[in-house]
């Protein structure tokens, strides 16, 4: 056996040891992680959208911890996911927040070169070795290539595409396939388009899914490509929201028919018995691209893709009835990083047993047990940019421009830079953040230099001011 993995292998049976007790004590939850793609901030009614419609996850969000204040480690996609594949920051294995694959800077790897490390295990290699069935519906987005491929990171199952966008609807003589990793693939290299609208196709593999593995623990990661663009919803949603026109209604009704399919995935649950003792997350991979799609992130500024409070802010529900109160609300930052030792906790494992992990597990934090904050200190970079958030200071590097300063509880808009007023501040986390980045990996990959320009320019135009009418006063 190769060393690296006689070393993945010790480190899961420390971690399978040390679940047994647990085992014993109680039954393991079966575990649902439901992910969004490009969502707005705003736009559930969970969240206070007049527009929009979400019946099923504003039920859920009755019975749920609502997390006030959660957080991606990254403002796009990939990255975003690497981190809470691994419950670790991405930077530190050297997937900074560039997509894989992309239009790349010739200085780093490139094409199927690029994903997320197999040396780095991930919460489904976690979960299988502590007697779980394991499986993925839906977006992938960590590498094109075989050696990255679910069905090797730990999934015993997979219905997805291996890539990071396609259509909603089946590839075909009218809809023409452009990129081989926007395919829809069942297991290893099977590949056979859809019917229908492939939100709900994702939704009823997985209850399929469920069932089949009902009478033992099952972790699913429904990871829908909805709300990506492109912009295509069925003409039956879109009719439903008379009010709104162009991108803005057929985001309504693509997070409509969202809703529907988490909404088949949560009956089924209910149908099986499962409801009470299955732990239930669901929240969204970064801040809506509001220039793309015309997601809405009010009241917070910026967009996917910048470390404004829009870029990287996150709605987020928690539901296990067995285990936590639902109807609540928890109002301290937490960090997507925080799912992997929080699964593992659950599932009777030992998060502690796991070197290297930058999340820590929410349940007693939830649960009242614990009163101080999960994280006194997050961090976010991309290249020259950077964020740091100490305790509710929060701390903006731009290459240019200076440094801005805001406290987050106080103004979630970011719309009054104290960088000026407290500069003894903006040195203090200066160097937290620099000491940070003193731990990191060198980008594996990097985008051209010219889209960081195009990324300042993106972060300007949907910048929150003091004048902004769509300011108003929210529970931080």
């Amino acid at each position: 056996m190769k060393l690296k993995g006689l070393i993945g292998a010790i480190l899961l049976g420390s971690i399978l040891v040390c679940s047994v007790s647990v085992m014993v004590a109680q039954q393991r939850p079966n575990i649902v992680f439901i992910l969004s793609d490009d969502a707005g901030y705003a736009d559930f009614g969970f969240q206070g959208s007049k527009d929009f419609m979400t019946p099923h996850l504003d039920k859920l969000a009755k019975n749920s911890i609502v997390c006030s204040q959660a957080y991606v480690s990254a403002a796009v996609c990939g990255p975003s996911r690497a981190g809470l594949l691994t419950g670790k920051y991405q930077q530190k294995f050297g997937f900074e927040e560039n997509n894989v694959p992309g239009i790349m800077s010739k200085s780093g790897l490139l094409g199927d070169d690029m994903g997320l490390p197999t040396d780095q295990l991930t919460m489904a290699n976690y979960l299988k070795e502590l007697g779980y069935k394991t499986a993925i519906f839906g977006k992938w987005h960590m590498g094109n290539a075989d050696h990255f491929h679910p069905t090797k990171r730990g999934f015993d199952e997979f219905y997805g595409f291996r890539g990071g966008v396609r259509s909603y609807m089946p590839y075909d003589e009218d809809n023409k396939l452009e990129k081989k990793e926007d395919r829809l693939e069942k297991g290893f290299g099977n590949f056979l388009e859809h019917k229908g609208y492939l939100t709900h196709v994702l939704a009823k593999e997985a209850a399929a899914f469920i069932e089949k593995n009902r009478k033992s623990p099952f972790f699913v990661y429904l990871s829908f490509n909805a709300v990506h663009t492109p912009m295509e919803a069925l003409p039956q949603d879109m009719v439903q929201f008379s009010d709104l026109s162009g991108k803005r209604k057929t985001l309504a009704g693509m997070t409509l028919a969202m809703d529907r399919a988490c909404g088949l995935v949560l009956q089924k649950l209910k149908e099986l018995g499962l409801e009470d003792n299955t732990l239930i997350v669901f929240t969204n991979d970064n801040g809506g691209p509001s220039d793309a799609n015309e997601s809405v992130n009010d009241p917070l500024s910026g967009t996917k893709a910048n470390h404004l409070e829009g870029g990287i802010r996150v709605p987020f529900l928690m539901s296990w009835p067995a285990r936590l109160k639902g109807g609540a609300s928890y109002d301290f930052p937490i960090s997507t990083l925080d799912l992997l030792p929080t699964f593992i906790t659950a599932a009777g494992g030992n998060p502690k047993a796991i070197p290297g992990l930058d999340g820590v597990d929410l349940l007693p934090f939830l649960q009242g047990k614990r009163i101080d904050r999960p994280h006194i200190n997050l961090f976010w970079k991309k290249e020259a940019r950077g964020a740091v958030r100490h305790n509710d200071w929060k701390l903006i590097r731009f290459p240019d421009r200076p440094a801005e300063l805001y406290n987050i509880i106080e103004d979630v808009s970011e719309v009054n830079d104290l960088a000026s007023t407290y500069p003894e501040k903006v040195k203090e986390m200066y160097k937290i953040l620099f000491n940070w980045e003193l731990t990191l990996e060198r980008p594996l990959w990097q985008l051209e230099r010219k889209y960081e320009g195009l990324a300042a320019e993106r972060m300007d135009k949907f910048r929150k001011t003091k004048s902004d009418k769509t300011i108003k006063d929210v529970k931080n």
